[in-house]
């Protein structure tokens, strides 16, 4: 692969998750999450963005978000279960997909704001129309998706090298 290879990252926040008496990582999806995460699947299958990884937290809330997700997709990607995007920070999040192989082109990242509204903003140097715009206005809610396009390699990847191409939230 060369260096100039075109990747996208495309980042989802889990759905709205209930609370009941559990320790936040063990929280599940509200009725709302529930029917929140299939939509953003069938948005994630209409960007036609074939996946070669999902990096998804271990949070309860995320792994229901990708298994209801995933089922909307036409093929399902290879998919690791990671316990570091959990209450990761913005510098966790960027060490992390300067881990990935550059075998993959098209990453999905499922994880938990404030990380990954923070990961969309600071990769984003620049935005196609008005999706910069538009996820700073809606804070990136649950079951929101970015898509942030760069070339080389994943080990290059840091502030300002992409461009959001696009943003989309289930309630917008």
């Amino acid at each position: 692969m060369s260096v100039d290879t075109p990747r996208r990252i495309v980042l989802l926040r889990h759905a709205k998750a209930d609370w009941p008496q559990v320790s936040d990582h063990e929280r599940p999806l509200a009725e709302r999450g529930r029917k929140d995460a299939p939509v953003a699947g069938r948005r994630l299958a209409d960007t036609g963005i074939a996946l070669d990884l999902a990096l998804c937290s271990t949070a309860t809330r995320t792994r229901e978000t990708w298994k209801l997700a995933v089922h909307e997709l036409p093929h399902r990607p290879r998919t690791v279960y990671e316990e570091r995007l959990y209450e990761a920070s913005l510098g966790d999040l960027i060490a992390l997909l300067n881990e990935v192989s550059d075998e993959v082109d098209d990453l999905l990242v499922i994880g938990h704001n404030p990380g990954m509204h923070a990961l969309a903003d600071a990769l984003s140097g620049k935005a196609e129309g008005d999706a910069l715009a538009r996820m700073s206005k809606s804070g990136f809610p649950t079951a929101a998706l970015a898509v942030v396009s760069f070339n080389g390699s994943w080990k290059s990847l840091e502030h300002g090298v992409g461009t959001l191409v696009e943003y989309w939230a289930p309630h917008d």
